[in-house]
């Protein structure tokens, strides 16, 4: 509908540059909003979001604002402030724990129990502070030289997370009650952003503690040392099906496993857990090479868990009589293959005993190898997370990890582990699991089974 100025008095011009005026503002408002929006919605990290946030409305609608949060413990800590001037601001008055709100005469603590925003004019000298919080805000306030301010609560399913501050500077700019209905929209929209965060960090955190306590308990005794590692992946919050296992059978052969149930939800983690006591069950009960071992596994998915696929590696380092040396028998079904690194540091993978992956045809012959281990050798078996990267050819990633390996090779068991994964999965799209055996070195003991 257009408006009707015919009867207005005046220059109509004047009127059309009210009515633009009035347009541009509303546009700009709106733009604000778009802006905010945008940075809260690109990260769900909590506190980058947050700065980001506070880079679109300083200086567009502040020269200064903060976001202060609850903790856990219902402190309040000074997540972010944003400042036109950044030299400006002395230390102790930046981000970081706040006293406490309890008994306060702040205008923050007072906020957190506010349900809309409210508009400060004036800022009484900070020695007339009653109080450890609102002297820090009334210094704050002081050293930004506040004309007027704007403190709102970030409220999200009836809950109160913290406040957002923003000050103006001059009064030529001064905040007005024009502007609450724009900052009330704008702690609404933050305190989403930050309950998503929290909702998102709570998620990652569960599924991660679910997959950690799916995975076995390493043997402890025994010449062999052992050690494997799991990482979720960090860009999503849902479980996976990678996993290791690790244990000795009857006859003192130790057991080693790396699999990787296909799919990323919980029904992959569960179906992982199922699959894994499956494998177990099977090497204990039969005494068979590796690849017969695959080969039931193969025929019992394929009755349980149809059109599930996984891959897995199955091996048994063993030492059959002394002086011969340690000797690896494996089966590799669609898996990457182990990497056997020397004390000396050459490496080379292990390219024996493949066949497809499981759950893909019940008929496959699954063949084993053997491998002779040099004395102090380590062992790696690890899934695909470890290696691959969207932007790049597997090889690439076969090639690093060989690398990195080999510069590790003299490392403890546990460093060797702990450097692969914090130097390799760096891209967090995918789960991570390793295992790493290391052979005795010469005239070590005799093989000691685990007893339970």
């Amino acid at each position: 509908m257009c408006a009707d100025l015919s009867n207005r008095g005046g220059d109509p011009a004047e009127a059309d540059y009210e009515v633009d005026e009035e347009v541009q503002h509303a546009l700009d408002r709106l733009t604000l909003l778009i802006n905010a929006a945008e940075a809260l919605g690109s990260t769900l990290d909590e506190e980058d979001g947050l700065r980001r946030l506070c880079r679109t409305l300083v200086p567009g609608l502040a020269d200064w604002c903060a976001v202060d949060l609850l903790e856990a413990d219902g402190r309040l800590r000074r997540v972010v402030v944003e400042r036109r001037e950044p030299d400006r601001l002395p230390s102790g008055l930046d981000e970081g724990p706040l006293p406490p709100t309890a008994g306060s005469a702040a205008a923050t603590a007072r906020a957190l129990h506010l349900t809309g925003p409210v508009l400060l004019t004036e800022f009484p000298p900070p020695h007339t502070a009653s109080d450890p919080l609102r002297a820090r805000e009334l210094e704050f306030f002081d050293r930004m030289t506040a004309d007027t301010a704007v403190i709102a609560p970030l409220r999200a399913r009836r809950q109160v997370l913290g406040v957002i501050t923003l000050v103006r500077s001059t009064r030529a700019a001064a905040l007005d009650g024009d502007v609450l209905a724009l900052v009330e929209d704008l702690a609404h929209r933050v305190a989403l952003a930050v309950d998503n965060s929290r909702l998102h960090f709570d998620a990652q955190h569960t599924a991660e503690r679910l997959q950690r306590s799916l995975l076995p308990d390493l043997p402890d005794r025994g010449p062999l040392e052992i050690a494997a590692r799991y990482r979720s992946a960090v860009a999503t919050a849902q479980v996976g099906g990678d996993w290791y296992d690790a244990f000795v059978l009857a006859e003192g052969a130790t057991a080693l496993i790396i699999g990787d149930v296909a799919g990323h939800d919980l029904r992959s983690a569960v179906t992982m857990s199922q699959t894994r006591n499956m494998l177990r069950g099977i090497a204990c009960d039969r005494k068979e090479p590796p690849g017969k071992i695959l080969a039931r596994l193969d025929a019992a998915i394929g009755i349980l868990y149809p059109h599930q696929t996984l891959t897995c590696i199955y091996a048994l380092a063993e030492k059959p009589t002394a002086p011969d040396p340690w000797q690896l028998h494996y089966a590799a079904a669609g898996h990457p293959p182990p990497l056997l690194v020397t004390r000396e540091g050459e490496t080379r993978f292990l390219e024996g005993g493949r066949s497809m992956m499981l759950g893909v045809d019940p008929d496959e012959h699954r063949p084993d190898a053997w491998e002779e281990l040099p004395a102090s050798s380590t062992v790696l078996l690890y899934t695909d997370g470890l290696v691959e990267r969207r932007d790049e050819v597997l090889d690439r990633g076969m090639a690093r990890l060989r690398r990195q390996a080999a510069g590790l090779a003299r490392a403890p068991l546990e460093t060797f582990c702990d450097e692969l994964l914090g130097g390799l999965a760096t891209a967090g799209t995918d789960d991570v699991a390793l295992i790493a055996v290391r052979v005795p070195p010469p005239h070590a003991g005799p093989p000691t089974a685990k007893t339970e």
